[in-house]
């Protein structure tokens, strides 16, 4: 059987239902093609697969031209990167969570509901493209993910629109 990819949405945010708050935790704007930035998206997806695991810093050149809005928050804790969130606004009023996940020392620790309420709160409040304000916001997630990722999601408030099988 092959990867079943989920995706998932929220259409405002009164539809977040917030994860227990975990104190010290937050988010920090960080450039996308700095050294921390690439690190940690790294060292997040290697454990998954995840193609930015591998990719060289020309490669993360060439993404940063063909993605010129794509934003990256580090997830602190106590001032220590925990994980890393990337939002990207689409024509509409979409804002895509494109990353999202912890660095393997911080999972397990009960970070993930806040973390990604955080994620989501700032994806609400990002400059929309091509809209007056956004609308929605969406990610997908597989099942090479992180097992305890779409029931964090769902629990968030966000809602499966579609689902694939990939051979």
């Amino acid at each position: 059987m092959g990867r079943t990819v989920t995706y998932l949405e929220m259409n405002g945010p009164g539809e977040l239902k917030p994860g227990r708050v975990v104190p010290g935790l937050g988010l920090r704007r960080e450039a996308g093609l700095s050294a921390l930035a690439r690190s940690v998206q790294a060292r997040v997806g290697a454990a998954y697969g995840w193609r930015s695991s591998t990719r060289s810093a020309e490669e993360w050149q060439e993404l940063a031209r063909a993605h010129p809005h794509r934003q990256y928050w580090m997830i602190g804790l106590a001032g220590e990167p925990a994980g890393i969130a990337a939002l990207e606004p689409h024509p509409g009023g979409d804002v895509e969570i494109r990353t999202f996940g912890l660095l393997p020392e911080y999972v397990g620790r009960g970070l993930g509901g806040h973390a990604l309420t955080l994620a989501l709160q700032q994806a609400w409040t990002t400059e929309p493209l091509e809209a007056e304000s956004v609308r929605r916001v969406w990610l997908h997630t597989n099942s090479d993910d992180h097992p305890s990722a779409l029931l964090n999601y769902r629990s968030r408030g966000l809602r499966v629109y579609r689902t694939e099988v990939e051979e």
